[in-house]
């Protein structure tokens, strides 16, 4: 009999399969976008809304997209279309990198030696342009497929006309005024990649280096060391890690109030610091030494300032006399407290030789080699000189001591090969001339909200303590340097009109026609060195500083393409972290450099993206996600989920174990939406909603007020950029109130009441409202699925007049559109009461599993359940009828009496098994349905069934 009334039952009905199938759906879900043309229609639809401008840091167009773009730009796709959701209007103009030095390198390997040597500039810049388009169209597709909507057609490219004149806006006006200089001075110089790098292309990695303690003969010896016995056979004693660059050395530097010594070592005077003398023998390994002391006993000592002016014969140029100076930066943590300086090879050596006029030295070519200057060693390589010039040391007997350190080095970022400091000629940002630092220091700390919080102290103290910025690379593949050369004496020409005549040429022709045209072709009549009166100008050389190139985006695309609804200042950038030294710089010290403002309102940072264990991904560890595995094994949507539930400003893990967990959680939302669905499916919201509040169940009420709640909570986690806690609130709500309590508790009333009778109706009222939320909540997170969810909504759920083609079009929830509306103090006080019937359900839900393990009872509707409860319990409990509770509770019977603490007693249930519903009641009340509960015989009854 129990089967004949299967066909009687509300059974879920709908099209949304429980199987995703996202790898094979979510392509044609793009194409079905890009066919409706989704992202102009979302503009259109908040055209009259504010504007959020979130500017793309371009990524660079070398290779496939990687996990690190996959995390970045799907949280992008977060704020623009959370804020879409929301009714602002939210362009969004996506952007490549697609200058400089690793393109350029990529093509040198394709043509190989021979044909690299022989190939003219704008042939190169033409290969390495096709190359930058190529990868343009490959991770074009890549971002598309993660589901990000954008302007996909019609990107910025940093080598388009347009864009290269944006750079050379901002050179004249910060030339001009005074910021950009051509300097002589140490940088950090690649000798694989030959050309000059800025601290923003620098990486720190280990490097095992030979730490040497040597002696430079002192021309004189200071009168209180001479009148304790120090003869002529005193040196200063130095070290250094770098032999290599004793060659370029012409100062010696001492701590300027630490006490210096002479100590007395197999018959030589040695000068260092009192305080590391115990150091240096043990690591030298004398046996015996004295500290030279004067008549009282007592060691004699100078301040380091004190010995400012000795001399010394220069230790490899043995032609050249040395200067003992003193700085700050000499400390006496290792070594002698005398360090070896040479200026050209070091900022800090730089810095502390201009103030005592010491002269700069640079014996080392653009390829990393000694030149006639470094005299005995002239041709060795940098590396290839450490031994050698230590072994010559030995011979010479002025090499005290030699050991091995492992320390921390600066790394070329594109080549990952150590770089060196090296003085050259090289185009400079001022950081003081104009008050750069100061006015960027002052903006962000005042005008721009960082995310996180902390992140403003990250970036503060790299402007505070950066140095001026080198903009000059000696490359061919990037915007040149706009200024000229006298042909006559080198002088700079670079003048108002030359800027402006330059610029013309780049918005017209590009850049390339400074590579193939002469000056006299597009320079106005009459431009001259204003030095000697000559007018043949030579075009710099050297290329702009990538950094510089994408730094100037602001201009360049938010100030050129404002016509597309762009803004200067953008609302937001965003990029990793490692950008606080990078791009999230460049562009505010080139914007505040030019218009005195910061490009951005916001900035949010993201970390990196690591292993399971915590470990960096790369090549040789074999450890590396590639999203395009995981979007054809499991989806975007999962990809996307897994991105949500992480805290993106720390570094984040992702591994295979961590994508299982990520799946299950879509597999519980997924399963959830199917639910709502197939329960809403002969609902009509327009005609049976039910609209008054006092005729939902109080579950029902309660569960409104939570879904409410939980809009709330959302909707503060998006403004505040926490999408993990919007992931941790959707999930949590999803698998603990709606599934595990509401949905499971409703299944009776929704299967079983007659189609159309008010507790189904109610039930059905307030699980659309779940389903309206839930689907808008997630638009931004789940877009493949939630626009899934959105195609397949019965027909009773659909907007009068045209139902959006796109969950993304339809809007976000509001507490007005709730149905019926929670009247006031309703949320607080249905809330309060279930705060404490639900810590009931615990104790209930608790020993009914325990009472089925003890096989006391087989199925929760068997039960009867009596509960004790102390009288703060039932005064809640109280003010609901029987049935609520054992529809929450799941159970056939449910009686409440007070006591002391609260218990539960399982019973069986009396009465008869429905065989419909399979409660048990007592059967046989209507005669119509003599087999059934009395329920189940008015559904039956409603729906005219016969036995």
């Amino acid at each position: 009999m129990g089967n004949s009334y299967k066909n009687t039952m509300n059974l879920p009905k709908t099209d949304f399969a429980m199987r995703a199938n996202l790898p094979e759906n979510e392509p044609k879900r793009l194409a079905k976008w890009e066919d409706e043309k989704l992202y102009w229609k979302v503009l259109e639809k908040n055209k009259d809304g504010k504007p959020f401008v979130l500017h793309d840091g371009p990524p660079y167009a070398n290779g496939p997209i990687h996990i690190g773009h996959a995390f970045n730009k799907i949280l992008k796709d977060f704020v623009i279309k959370s804020h879409a959701q929301r009714g602002f209007y939210t362009p969004y103009i996506p952007g490549w990198d697609c200058h400089g030095q690793p393109i350029e390198h990529m093509v040198e390997i394709t043509l190989g030696p021979e044909k690299m040597a022989a190939i003219d500039q704008p042939t190169l810049r033409r290969l390495c342009r096709e190359w930058a388009e190529k990868y343009v169209d490959v991770q074009r597709d890549g971002f598309k497929r993660l589901g990000v909507n954008a302007d996909w057609e019609h990107p910025y490219l940093t080598f388009t006309p347009g864009y290269e004149a944006g750079n050379v806006e901002i050179f004249k006006k910060m030339y001009l005024d005074g910021a950009i200089y051509r300097g002589r001075k140490p940088i950090h110089w690649c000798k694989s990649c030959h050309t000059a790098l800025a601290e923003a292309e620098i990486e720190y990695s280990d490097e095992t280096s030979p730490s040497i303690y040597v002696k430079f003969k002192l021309d004189s010896v200071p009168g209180v060391f001479e009148a304790a016995g120090v003869d002529g056979n005193a040196f200063v004693l130095i070290w250094t890690t770098t032999p290599w660059t004793l060659p370029a050395n012409t100062a010696v530097s001492l701590a300027p109030d630490a006490d210096y010594v002479m100590v007395e070592v197999e018959g030589s005077y040695l000068l260092m610091a009192k305080e590391l003398v115990e150091q240096v023998a043990e690591t030298a390994g004398w046996e015996a030494y004295t500290v030279v002391e004067g008549a009282d006993g007592e060691p004699v000592m100078l301040k380091g300032r004190e010995l400012y002016g000795l001399t010394y014969t220069a230790p490899v140029r043995q032609d050249l006399k040395g200067t003992v100076i003193y700085g700050d930066h000499v400390t006496l943590d290792t070594g002698t407290g005398a360090v070896h300086t040479a200026p050209g090879h070091g900022q800090d050596d730089y810095l502390v030789s201009l103030e005592f006029d010491i002269p700069l030295l640079m014996p080392v070519d653009d390829n990393g080699r000694f030149t006639d200057e470094a005299g005995q060693f002239s041709g060795l390589d940098t590396d290839e000189a450490n031994p050698v010039i230590i072994e010559w040391l030995r011979e010479q007997g002025t090499l005290v001591a030699e050991k091995k350190i492992t320390h921390s080095y600066p790394h070329c970022w594109r080549c990952h090969q150590p770089v060196i400091f090296r003085a050259t000629d090289q185009w400079f940002v001022s950081m003081d001339k104009t008050h750069l630092r100061d006015t960027t220091m002052r903006v962000i700390e005042n005008d721009v909200t960082w995310i996180p919080e902390w992140a403003v102290n990250r970036i503060g103290s790299m402007v505070a303590d950066r140095p001026d910025w080198c903009i000059s690379r000696q490359r061919s593949w990037g915007v040149p340097i706009p200024v000229f050369k006298c042909a006559k004496c080198g002088s700079t020409v670079a003048t108002e009109e030359t800027f402006d005549a330059v610029i013309e040429l780049f918005r017209t022709e590009g850049a390339d026609a400074w590579f193939t045209k002469d000056p006299s072709e597009y320079l106005p009549q009459g431009v001259a060195c204003e030095v000697c009166g000559s007018h043949e100008l030579v075009p710099e050389k050297d290329i702009l500083d990538v950094w510089w190139e994408s730094g100037v985006s602001h201009t360049s695309v938010c100030k050129y393409r404002s016509d597309e609804g762009l803004t200067f200042p953008a609302d937001m950038y965003l990029e990793g972290s490692d950008q606080h030294r990078g791009w999230f710089q460049s562009s505010i010290l080139t914007s505040v450099g030019a218009y005195g403002v910061a490009p951005y309102k916001s900035v949010m940072h993201c970390g990196f993206t690591m292993d399971a264990e915590g470990k960096k991904m790369s090549k040789s560890a074999g450890n590396g996600i590639d999203p395009a595995d995981v979007m054809a094994k499991s989806g975007a949507d999962v990809l996307r989920l897994w991105v949500s539930s992480v805290d993106y400003s720390q570094d984040v893990n992702i591994g295979d174990e961590i994508l299982e967990r990520t799946s299950e959680a879509y597999r519980r939302i997924r399963n959830t939406f199917r639910f709502l669905l197939g329960n809403l499916d002969d609902f009509d919201f327009r005609c049976d909603a039910v609209s008054s509040w006092d005729d939902l169940s109080p579950l029902d009420q309660w569960a409104l007020v939570r879904v409410l709640h939980l809009l709330h909570d959302v909707e503060a986690a998006y403004d505040a950029y926490k999408y993990h806690l919007v992931y941790r609130a959707v999930y949590e709500y999803i698998v603990g109130d709606l599934s595990a309590v509401y949905m499971d508790a409703l299944k009776d009333r929704l299967y079983s009441e007659a189609s159309d009778s008010l507790l189904r109706r109610g039930a059905q009222t307030v699980l659309a409202n779940i389903l309206e939320v839930l689907v808008r909540i997630l638009a931004p997170i789940l877009s493949f699925t939630t626009d899934e969810v959105w195609e397949a909504y019965p027909e009773g759920l659909r907007y009068e007049g045209g139902h959006p083609k796109s969950v993304q079009l339809a809007g976000w929830p509001e507490d007005s559109d709730f149905l019926p509306v929670v009247p006031e103090g309703g949320s607080e006080s249905i809330s309060e009461a279930f705060g404490v019937v639900l810590g009931v359900r615990e104790v209930v839900m608790k020993a009914l599993e325990e009472a089925r393990g003890a096989k006391e009872i087989n199925k929760s509707q068997e039960a009867a359940i009596e509960i004790t409860a102390p009288r703060s319990v039932l005064d809640y409990t109280e003010r609901f009828a029987p049935e609520v509770f054992e529809e929450l509770f799941i159970v056939s019977q449910v009686a409440f009496s007070e006591g002391d603490e609260l218990s539960v007693r399982i019973g069986h249930a009396s009465g008869e098994k429905c065989p419909r519903c399979w409660n048990y009641r007592e059967l046989g009340g209507n005669p119509n349905h003599p087999d059934v509960c009395e329920r189940c015989a008015d559904a039956l009854d409603a729906i005219g069934y016969k036995e």
